[in-house]
Protein backbone atom coordinates (compact mmCIF):
# COMPACT_ATOMS: atom_id res chain seq x y z
CA UNK A 1 0.00 0.00 0.00
CA UNK A 2 1.51 3.51 -0.82
CA UNK A 3 1.91 6.11 1.55
CA UNK A 4 -0.90 8.55 1.69
CA UNK A 5 1.66 11.20 1.00
CA UNK A 6 3.26 9.49 -2.24
CA UNK A 7 -0.51 9.25 -3.38
CA UNK A 8 -1.19 12.90 -2.23
CA UNK A 9 1.50 13.76 -4.89
CA UNK A 10 0.24 11.84 -7.48
CA UNK A 11 -3.23 13.28 -6.67
CA UNK A 12 -1.49 16.86 -7.58
CA UNK A 13 -0.07 15.38 -10.48
CA UNK A 14 -3.15 14.69 -11.91
CA UNK A 15 -4.86 17.67 -10.63
CA UNK A 16 -2.21 20.25 -12.83
CA UNK A 17 -3.44 17.68 -15.82
CA UNK A 18 -6.41 18.34 -15.30
CA UNK A 19 -6.63 21.97 -14.53
CA UNK A 20 -4.75 22.62 -18.10
CA UNK A 21 -7.02 20.16 -19.95
CA UNK A 22 -9.67 22.49 -18.52
CA UNK A 23 -8.15 25.07 -19.91
CA UNK A 24 -7.67 24.22 -23.30
CA UNK A 25 -11.41 22.46 -22.96
CA UNK A 26 -12.69 25.89 -22.31
CA UNK A 27 -10.76 28.24 -24.51
CA UNK A 28 -12.35 25.99 -27.23
CA UNK A 29 -15.31 26.31 -26.37
CA UNK A 30 -14.91 30.11 -26.96
CA UNK A 31 -13.84 28.98 -30.40
CA UNK A 32 -17.33 27.43 -30.76
CA UNK A 33 -18.99 30.37 -29.35
CA UNK A 34 -17.38 32.53 -32.28
CA UNK A 35 -17.99 30.05 -34.45
CA UNK A 36 -22.09 30.18 -33.54
CA UNK A 37 -22.49 33.84 -33.80
CA UNK A 38 -21.05 33.10 -36.94
CA UNK A 39 -23.33 31.26 -38.28
CA UNK A 40 -26.25 32.16 -36.32
CA UNK A 41 -26.29 28.87 -34.43
CA UNK A 42 -27.55 28.55 -30.81
CA UNK A 43 -25.49 27.78 -27.65
CA UNK A 44 -27.35 25.02 -26.67
CA UNK A 45 -27.59 21.61 -29.16
CA UNK A 46 -29.22 19.00 -26.82
CA UNK A 47 -28.47 16.17 -29.70
CA UNK A 48 -24.64 16.97 -29.70
CA UNK A 49 -24.40 17.32 -25.56
CA UNK A 50 -26.38 13.52 -25.81
CA UNK A 51 -24.12 12.29 -28.07
CA UNK A 52 -20.81 13.46 -26.06
CA UNK A 53 -21.78 11.94 -22.96
CA UNK A 54 -22.81 8.69 -24.17
CA UNK A 55 -19.23 8.76 -25.90
CA UNK A 56 -17.46 9.60 -23.13
CA UNK A 57 -19.23 7.78 -20.85
CA UNK A 58 -18.32 4.25 -23.46
CA UNK A 59 -14.65 5.65 -23.14
CA UNK A 60 -14.56 4.43 -19.51
CA UNK A 61 -13.05 0.49 -18.88
CA UNK A 62 -14.72 0.72 -15.91
CA UNK A 63 -18.39 1.30 -16.13
CA UNK A 64 -18.85 1.78 -12.50
CA UNK A 65 -17.71 5.33 -12.57
CA UNK A 66 -20.13 6.28 -15.13
CA UNK A 67 -22.98 8.22 -13.46
CA UNK A 68 -20.63 10.28 -12.11
CA UNK A 69 -18.64 11.14 -15.28
CA UNK A 70 -22.05 11.58 -16.78
CA UNK A 71 -22.12 14.33 -14.10
CA UNK A 72 -18.48 15.42 -14.69
CA UNK A 73 -19.20 16.18 -18.03
CA UNK A 74 -22.88 17.50 -17.64
CA UNK A 75 -21.32 19.83 -15.32
CA UNK A 76 -18.31 20.69 -17.82
CA UNK A 77 -20.84 21.78 -20.73
CA UNK A 78 -22.95 23.78 -18.41
CA UNK A 79 -19.78 26.03 -18.24
CA UNK A 80 -19.20 25.89 -21.38
CA UNK A 81 -22.53 26.80 -22.47
CA UNK A 82 -22.28 29.81 -19.53
CA UNK A 83 -18.91 30.90 -21.54
CA UNK A 84 -20.77 30.61 -24.98
CA UNK A 85 -23.38 32.84 -23.77
CA UNK A 86 -21.34 35.12 -22.26
CA UNK A 87 -19.67 35.74 -25.46
CA UNK A 88 -23.04 35.61 -27.21
CA UNK A 89 -24.03 38.47 -24.95
CA UNK A 90 -20.68 40.86 -25.47
CA UNK A 91 -21.11 39.85 -29.24
CA UNK A 92 -24.76 41.62 -29.03
CA UNK A 93 -23.70 44.75 -26.78
CA UNK A 94 -21.14 45.37 -29.37
CA UNK A 95 -23.50 45.07 -32.39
Amino acid sequence: MKELSAIRLELDSVDREIVALFEKRMNLAREVAAYKIAHGLPVLDQSRENIVLDSRVSMLKDGHWAPSLRCLYEEIMRLSRQEQQRILKEAEEHA
